[in-house]
């Protein structure tokens, strides 16, 4: 999924593997070999290349099909979530809380998906 996904990236932002490459510090085949599956970024090559192409790294390891970060449209979840759309969640526990602020962010993120299908 990486090879393909960044592959993809890379052709979106209209540069060739050169160019990628330069903007790494790194040589053409090596993009050449992360592109074929032959070997594959580091976790920190891997953040340079997505904020380079401007997606996320999940995006480019196949964990989403949305490009950018939820964050990055301002939807957060950092605020406290006892007080949620003024619904009382006082009852839960941290964790369950945790799972419910997970959950609202894969139905924000799945919502962003649906409206690129539609605008596309």
């Amino acid at each position: 999924m990486l090879a393909q996904r960044l592959r993809s990236a890379r052709r979106n932002k209209k540069l060739t593997q050169e160019e990628l490459a330069s903007k790494l510090h790194t040589k053409k085949q090596t993009i050449s070999n992360y592109e074929t599956g032959y070997s594959s970024p580091s976790n920190e090559v891997l953040k340079e290349i997505a904020n380079i192409l401007e997606v996320s790294t999940d995006y480019l390891l196949g964990r989403t099909d949305y490009q950018k970060e939820i964050s990055n449209n301002k939807i957060e979840i950092n605020e406290p979530i006892d007080d949620l759309f003024g619904y009382d969640l006082d009852s839960l526990s941290e964790e369950e809380k945790k799972e419910l602020k997970k959950q609202l962010k894969k139905e924000v993120e799945f919502f962003l998906w649906q409206k690129k299908q539609k605008d596309d």
